[in-house]
């Protein structure tokens, strides 16, 4: 049995976590023989989190990297051993198993690894001595100094040249809770490979770090490819639909099968909040029904689902303006040029003025501190249907078909799309 990973996007957003979540949960059902594990690699808004709680599930947890760590091919023992035991202890297991190392532990706590190197030299020495061995030692007495330990968690190309410039045969392994396992060379003769499904994304500057040493084994998404370069065939599953979550939800239907109402109320949430309550022009025909249908296995109404949902949207002029940004902006190389778009939903745009400057200020922040040539925050009242544009100072600023109602501050009505209605607009100016 193999654990498969399925993760979303940097900064996750509710399609992300959600189809995440629910695609989880459908694989598990068709697939008992790995063990599927939603993940997310970034951190949650306060917003996104506030409505994720109240679902009461367990939330994707996060994790950092994909890289191959050790302990991956960290190794623990059945044998329990002493440091008191007498060598016969040891040759009885040498005579089942032949380790190359084995730990030791002193009243339950962990002493040291024993290793065959050790019980050569000590017998080789008594045999230098007068031709015969005379008396069994205590395992302690014919161990040696133990040297460097590892990390649990440290990467395994790291650990792995620790290994080869130490002239023992295995390195014990702790984490967080102490003595975890050990590792020898004989670990490090070939590196693990994580595998992933990549859900709500398909390219590697989006992902996961570390993605480029995983095996990606599916891909379901409803962006545009530009997907990584796999060692064999996988399933991809991509449709240009409003939501990462109507994906997942006709996988169930095409498989046969039906979300339980938990599950149908997480993906109906990821869809909800990706199409903006079916507002955003990025909504299909089947989003809708998928919508409607979740919503009655969930029990809930739509609308007043969605509405609810939205109000637990915390309005910016609360926000720490970094954090609200970053929590969904992705970037784009359009003709040479860098570019980057955050979006924040808000329940009205009637105090834009109280906060505009401060995110003004934090917007051209993070465009430095990204290399990118112009970038923008969308700011998107999901109530109302209207938007408001702030960008960074750049030449093209004057070409966007949007009415300035500030320094650097556009008028939006009736989009909210970055996707669908914001960024050809981009692509257009620069063009």
């Amino acid at each position: 049995m193999g654990t498969i990973y399925i993760t979303g996007h940097k900064n996750p957003d509710l399609d992300s976590v959600c189809s995440a979540y629910g695609y989880a949960k459908l694989m598990n059902l068709q697939d008992p023989d790995n063990t599927y594990v939603p993940i997310r690699c970034g951190h949650l808004s306060d917003s996104t989190r506030s409505i994720l709680e109240q679902l009461d599930i367990d939330i994707p947890a996060y994790r950092r990297d994909i890289f191959p760590k050790v302990r991956d091919v960290m190794l623990s023992y059945d044998h329990k051993i002493d440091a008191d035991d007498l060598l016969t202890v040891v040759a009885a297991i040498y005579e089942k198993d032949s380790p190359s190392a084995i730990p030791v532990f002193e009243n339950n706590d962990f002493y040291g690894l024993l290793s065959v190197d050790d019980i050569t030299n000590w017998t080789m020495r008594e045999l230098s001595r007068d031709n015969k061995i005379t008396t069994i030692p205590k395992v302690r007495h014919i161990m040696t100094d133990q040297g460097m330990r590892v990390e649990a968690d440290e990467l395994f190309d790291d650990a792995k040249a620790l290994l080869q410039s130490s002239p023992k045969r295995g390195l014990a392994v702790f984490d967080e809770n102490g003595y975890a396992g050990y590792v020898t060379r004989r670990c490090f003769l070939k590196t693990p490979k994580h595998s992933v499904i990549l859900v709500d994304h398909n390219e590697s500057r989006q992902s996961i770090q570390g993605i480029e040493t995983a095996n990606i084994v599916g891909i379901v998404d409803h962006h545009r490819l530009d997907a990584i370069k796999t060692d064999q065939p996988i399933s991809i599953y991509a449709e240009p639909l409003g939501s990462t979550c109507t994906l997942v939800y006709q996988q169930f239907i095409r498989n046969n099968r039906t979300p339980d109402p938990v599950t149908a109320k997480v993906l109906l949430t990821g869809l909800i909040g990706d199409t903006l309550i079916l507002k955003s022009p990025t909504t299909t025909g089947e989003d809708v029904v998928a919508a409607h249908v979740l919503a009655s296995i969930a029990g809930v109404d739509m609308e007043q689902y969605g509405l609810s949902m939205f109000s637990h949207v915390e309005g910016l002029k609360s926000r720490e303006p970094k954090s609200a940004i970053a929590s969904d902006f992705k970037t784009y190389t359009e003709k040479g040029l860098k570019i980057g778009i955050g979006q924040c939903e808000v329940t009205t745009l009637n105090d834009l003025k109280d906060y505009a400057d401060d995110y003004a200020r934090t917007l051209e922040e993070i465009r430095t501190a990204h290399g990118l040539d112009w970038a923008h925050l969308m700011i998107t009242d999901v109530i109302h249907e209207h938007s408001a544009l702030i960008c960074t100072k750049y030449k093209g600023n004057r070409y966007l078909p949007y009415k300035a109602i500030g320094v650097n501050i556009y008028d939006m009505p009736h989009v909210m799309s970055r996707k669908k209605q914001l960024l050809p607009e981009i692509i257009h100016v620069i063009e």
